[in-house]
């Protein structure tokens, strides 16, 4: 009885898994290369690109089946798969390469577009093999491509947009959209004799954290995802304590991001006692979070290509003396006869942001400025950043904070060296020129970093196809496919 109780974990009684994302049923409706991370989720199942992700954030193959890296690094062949599109039509590098292509141009002006400025061209070679060329290498360069938005969807003859797989939306029931995996045969693959045994439907619902969590709480879901900070607390009194709870090892930028100028904001030094003022280990420990570690810099130390040369800011200062230095700079705007008007800090709804701007709120207080929290759809004078890296390299971060994507406060001078270091060939010219980079925008003071981003999932013990992830974010995919 013990083996098939065991056996019957991670599935419900038709064999359907059932997965609930803490987010908008809206992200159904989202198209375009600018997508929510919900919406990310419904992409990277329903679209393929060159590449993908399996559910430890590996790079595997998609539509093209294998390649190679030319020595300099400079250039990317990748093969693509002997199959079809969605219409029937044979897989070509000419169609491959015009979608990748629209794919790119539609992601300018974002910081992922940022990410993939170093590719110079993307030519065909021949029938099925395409060619992707760089001005200077992008060792993380197969990491973008498993980007969700950088998937292909195909347009048939009387011009509906289809997916190209792995994955289909079979249909709808009491609420969740139920996806299936497309049998290989119908993807122009060979044919696998195991298919109907081994994979499964995956039923997927849209719901607000307690909702979700109630929901495997109740047996009606195995996996809840999309926990981030605002609901961590929800997830570790219900699920902690019976290991259900995982987090995955993400770096990123967890922070407040300055969306105004006007008055006390608009200088730097002021920006900078907002951002030294912060008692990040006492912010931190109301959440009692083994490992969670705060920090002050931009650029995570966990960075592949972190020099190590800039470290945390005010070493050599106790918390009592940064705060003493901040109420200083306060006291000498207020002293100047210029109003100090209540900043308004926008945030997620959630438990978590409660304790996050209640830490804010006391140690703002303690220099002389006043607070309010309003909803994550205001502009706010200060927004709470919270976006985990797509790939575990500087310029990731750098981008996040660049000119092109955040207007009010930026760096031209540190936007410059990102760009140079863009065009490097020498990998330690190239890292020199990214420390610069962010010394130049942690001086701006534009972000304040808190910590790195917290993501968790609930999964019920016997759930496959689910694994702790670096991205936070876990492909609907693996989890369709039981084992063999």
């Amino acid at each position: 009885m013990l083996c098939l109780a065991l056996a019957s974990c991670g599935q419900g009684r038709d064999g359907t898994l059932g997965v609930a994302v803490i987010g908008d049923a809206a992200a159904l409706k989202e198209r375009g290369q600018r997508l929510s991370s919900s919406a990310q989720l419904l992409r990277a199942a329903t679209d393929e690109g060159l590449v993908g992700f399996d559910e430890r954030g590996r790079v595997v193959p998609a539509l093209a089946d294998r390649w190679i890296v030319t020595d300099n690094g400079q250039s990317y062949i990748f093969r693509l798969r002997d199959g079809t599109w969605p219409d029937g039509k044979r897989i070509t590098a000419d169609a491959a390469a015009t979608l990748l292509r629209k794919a790119i141009a539609g992601l300018k002006g974002t910081a992922l577009g940022l990410d993939l400025a170093a590719i110079d061209e993307v030519r065909v070679m021949a029938d099925r093999v395409i060619e992707i060329d760089l001005a200077a290498p992008v060792p993380e360069l197969l990491t973008l491509l498993a980007q969700p938005e950088l998937s292909f969807s195909w347009k048939n003859a009387k011009g509906q947009v289809v997916g190209t797989g792995p994955m289909a939306v079979a249909g709808a029931e009491d609420g969740a959209q139920l996806f299936t995996l497309i049998p290989p045969e119908k993807r122009g693959l060979p044919q696998q004799a195991s298919f109907a045994s081994r994979a499964r439907a995956v039923s997927l619902s849209f719901a607000k954290a307690a909702a979700a969590v109630a929901r495997f709480d109740d047996g009606d879901v195995d996996v809840v995802l999309g926990g981030k900070v605002d609901t961590v607390p929800l997830a570790g009194r219900i699920g902690l304590t019976r290991g259900n709870v995982q987090l995955d090892p993400v770096t990123g930028l967890f922070g407040l991001v300055v969306t105004r100028t006007e008055g006390f904001l608009g200088g730097a030094a002021n920006r900078e006692a907002l951002a030294m003022t912060i008692d990040r280990d006492g912010l931190l420990g109301s959440f009692n979070i083994g490992g969670w570690q705060p920090t002050t810099r931009i650029v995570s130390p966990d960075a592949e290509d972190d020099l190590g040369t800039i470290g945390e800011r005010w070493q050599g200062m106790s918390m009592e003396e940064r705060q003493t230095q901040a109420a200083a700079r306060v006291a000498a705007w207020k002293d100047a006869g210029r109003a100090l008007p209540t900043m308004n800090i926008a945030m997620p709804d959630g438990a978590g942001s409660t304790l996050v701007f209640d830490a804010l709120r006391r140690d703002f207080a303690r220099i002389g400025v006043a607070v309010r929290r309003v909803p994550e759809s205001d502009r706010g004078d200060l927004r709470l950043v919270d976006v985990a890296a797509r790939y575990g390299r500087a310029t990731w971060f750098l981008n996040q904070l660049s000119c092109t994507v955040q207007k009010a406060v930026c760096s031209p001078a540190g936007d410059e060296r990102v760009a140079e270091a863009r065009r490097a060939l020498d990998p330690a010219a190239r890292a020199a020129l990214l420390a610069e980079a962010e010394a130049e925008i942690t001086a701006a003071n534009g972000f304040i970093p808190i910590a790195r981003p917290l993501r968790w999932s609930m999964v019920r013990s016997g759930t496959t196809g689910f694994a702790q992830s670096p991205w936070g974010w876990h492909p609907l995919p693996p989890m369709a496919w039981l084992p063999r």
